[in-house]
């Protein structure tokens, strides 16, 4: 089964997407019963949080909280924006930087001026799409990010895509003042898929397709902890209250470079694992032994895997331990919670 693949199904009877790319599952989308992260609402602030520099808000859905609240008195609304989803017993996070996001553009309504994506080189092209976005917002009084899936697409697909994210971001702005209501949904599973993967691909919407095509067994793997990587090697992903927990071991190999080879082989896949399980937060690596002169290169390999994984990563470093510490940001549910 080569090349990519995007399946549109239901999972456990919610809306769920998955990419595949020769047969192997890349990334993996389902709903959930919690606020969708990209949600708005209209919420109420509420009471400020003494030391952490940050504030509970009162929206329909519970309490959320919002860090950085300089210049916020209670009582006060605002309209903010989901990021991520919530711990188990912890507020939802948002931030008051709204985004309106879609396949071509990102409109930013507090952060006024014109963007292109760094992908696209070709001057004609930025050109075509600066005329493209002068049309399409005019007074220039909103900020517009016009993302690298315009590389390709209809210049009329384009214009229509910004123009839906201005009236949309407009109406939102407008609808500021009044008692705590969510405004905005926040995209689903299918929309998402839509959205953001956006390289040409085979797109499945047939019934049980995920039964079809091998992604049921291939989400039935991802609650395991073994992860066989190639060569001899493996890692366990295993995440508990404090962290998530990567040890990753040489297995039968023992050529003096196995554990360099099992390192990089686990680097390199982590990012999908964390990906596909919906992981986030502290993330500690036990890697196998290797010479502390092989640590650039196993740090290159992770920095590289990270590039395409779209989700916000900081690469903290190493211990006197000899492990490696990661931060990541929680923008899915787990999946066993989905």
């Amino acid at each position: 089964m080569k090349g990519r693949m995007i399946v549109l199904d239901q999972f456990a009877g919610r809306e769920a997407a998955a990419l595949l790319v020769d047969g192997i599952l890349q990334d993996l989308l389902i709903d959930t019963d919690g606020v969708r992260p990209g949600a708005i609402y209209r919420a109420r602030a509420d009471r400020p949080m003494k030391g952490q520099g940050g504030m509970f808000l009162t929206t329909p859905d519970g309490p959320v909280f919002l860090r950085q609240v300089k210049g916020l008195s209670p009582g006060a609304p605002l309209l903010v924006q989901v990021t991520g989803h919530a711990e188990p017993g912890k507020a939802t996070p948002v931030t008051s930087k709204l985004l309106f996001k879609s396949r071509y553009a990102i409109v930013t309504p507090d952060a006024p001026g014109l963007n292109i994506s760094r992908r696209i080189k070709d001057d004609d092209l930025r050109d075509t799409l600066l005329e493209i976005a002068h049309d399409a917002l005019p007074d220039r009084d909103m900020g517009l990010i016009l993302r690298s899936s315009c590389d390709g697409a209809d210049a009329g697909e384009i214009a229509e895509d910004i123009a839906e994210m201005v009236v949309l971001a407009r109406q939102v702005m407008a609808d500021a003042a009044g008692e705590p209501e969510k405004l905005t949904e926040g995209d689903g599973p299918h929309v998402l898929a839509w959205r953001d993967w956006v390289e040409p691909a085979q797109v499945i919407t047939e019934d049980k397709g995920f039964e079809h095509h091998g992604v049921l067994d291939q989400i039935e793997a991802l609650y395991g902890a073994r992860v066989d990587l190639p060569g001899a090697g493996h890692m366990y992903v295993e995440p508990t209250r404090a962290l998530v927990a990567v040890d990753v071991n040489t297995g039968g190999d023992t050529s003096p470079a196995a554990g360099l080879k099992a390192n990089l082989a686990a680097v390199r896949d982590l990012p999908r694992q964390l990906r596909l399980r919906g992981l986030g937060g502290q993330i500690v690596l036990d890697l196998a032994p290797m010479p502390k002169k092989d640590r650039r290169a196993v740090e290159s390999a992770l920095r590289g895997a990270l590039k395409s994984d779209g989700v916000d990563t900081a690469l903290v470093g190493w211990t006197n331990l000899g492990h490696f510490e990661m931060q990541r940001a929680r923008v899915r549910a787990p999946l066993p919670e989905a």
